[in-house]
């Protein structure tokens, strides 16, 4: 499974470890996804979704369903969780 947000989109990023001597390694950033169970009101339903703690925030705030419509329409997650 790819290192990917459902909610929000957010991947893996790359960058460099710098040493003290200036000498520039190849790293990852990888985000912070759990897997997690939330009930969905609309269908009387549990919806697994991999989410960040930024995707977390963005449900508590707007509501499951707002975040998946819109996570949906940005190309985030796929038809069938919808």
């Amino acid at each position: 499974m790819s290192r990917i947000c459902q909610i929000t989109g957010r991947r893996v990023a790359v960058g460099n470890n710098v040493s003290h001597s200036n000498k520039k390694t190849k790293r990852r950033f990888c985000p912070n996804l759990k897997v997690k169970r939330f009930w969905l009101e609309e269908e009387k339903r549990f919806v697994k979704l991999k989410v960040s703690a930024a995707g977390m925030r963005t449900i508590n705030k707007n509501g499951l369903k707002k975040a998946m419509d819109k996570a949906a329409s940005e190309g985030h997650i796929g038809k069938m969780l919808k």
